[in-house]
């Protein structure tokens, strides 16, 4: 049990490292910063529209960290919405936003490519899969 614990842990810390040094690195070439990143994908993907709680819940922040990361990129040109102020108000990409967002996805693409290189089909599914169901008993053992 504790060297599976030790696995895990090593293993998801190792990743979540690289993804963040991966994150501000590649944002910075764009003069933005990594926490930029998944609220430009996740808007870049729901064209209709995210409020910031929605934002904050598929980006796993809280939503002070969120308000912070959605107000720079409205300063930036890159978020607008229907109310400066609402909380509620759906945020969508400006025409920049959307230049900038088609990057981070290519960007995002090459990632994903490298970080699963060797991988078969299969094994890539399972993988996700039990990844899933790792995080879903996660959070319903936390969050009753």
């Amino acid at each position: 049990m504790i060297a599976r614990f030790e696995a895990f842990v090593t293993g998801i810390t190792t990743c979540y490292k690289y993804i963040q040094r991966i994150k501000s690195t590649e944002m910075v070439e764009l003069g933005l910063k990594g926490t930029h990143a998944m609220c430009l994908f996740f808007l870049h993907h729901n064209p209709e529209g995210l409020t910031s709680a929605q934002l904050s819940a598929l980006c796993a922040e809280d939503k002070a960290a969120t308000s912070r990361t959605v107000s720079e990129l409205r300063q930036s040109g890159l978020v607008t919405s229907s109310s400066e102020k609402n909380y509620r108000a759906p945020l969508t990409l400006t025409p920049r936003g959307e230049t900038v967002a088609n990057r981070v996805d290519e960007l995002i693409e090459l990632w994903v490519a490298a970080g699963g290189s060797g991988l078969t089909p299969e094994r890539r599914q399972e993988f996700y899969e039990t990844l899933s169901l790792i995080a879903s008993n996660l959070r319903n053992h936390m969050e009753p």
